[in-house]
């Protein structure tokens, strides 16, 4: 795989599909971040997308040359209106590309985006408590761990926990957020 020096981060277009979808599905069969046991065909994902990117959410793209290596959206965390400011974080990485720096670009580009977009929190809800690369980055970028669901999901033979970490962004819970449409 290229140096990451010539990664480059991008919002997510139709012809990513297929590359999402297969890195998505490798973690889905042989990991613990997402606790989907059967991967979601291409229709499917190509549905996620357009529902992030219709709620006005940013969905990203690392390539490196023409080779799509990561990807990483903003949801909804909840769908109650109260929530709207609020968003829940995923990325994914080809698995050639884990360990590279990768996570960084793309965790950086997905808050910039999300702060730009009027958002003032940040949730990561990473899969499993022993996934510690998941958990550290988002340390390094400013994370903080609130919680840990302990033993609330079952894949590859295991009890696994959900640890909720959590970041402020723009100007975080100093002020009233603008009027935002849920």
């Amino acid at each position: 795989m290229p140096s990451l020096a010539f990664a480059n981060v991008r919002t997510s277009e139709e012809e990513d599909l297929a590359a999402i979808a297969a890195i998505y599905a490798h973690h889905v069969r042989n990991g613990t971040a997402s606790f989907e046991i059967e991967p979601p065909d291409i229709v499917e994902i190509a549905r996620r997308r357009v529902t992030s990117l219709q709620g006005g959410y940013p969905y990203l793209v690392a390539e490196q040359g023409s080779m799509v290596v990561g990807y990483a959206y903003a949801g909804a965390y909840r769908p109650r209106a109260a929530y709207c400011n609020t968003v829940e974080t995923s990325i994914y990485l080809h698995p050639d590309a884990v360990g590279r720096g990768l996570g960084t670009l793309l965790l950086k580009a997905l808050v910039k985006a999300c702060e730009v977009q009027g958002f003032r929190q940040m949730i990561a809800v990473v899969g499993d408590s022993t996934n510690r690369a998941s958990i550290r980055l988002h340390e390094r970028h400013g994370f903080r761990r609130v919680g840990t669901l302990e033993a609330i999901g079952y894949k590859h033979g295991r009890w696994l926990d959900v640890v909720l970490l959590q970041r402020d962004i723009g100007e975080g819970a100093s002020s009233p957020p603008q009027a935002r449409s849920a």
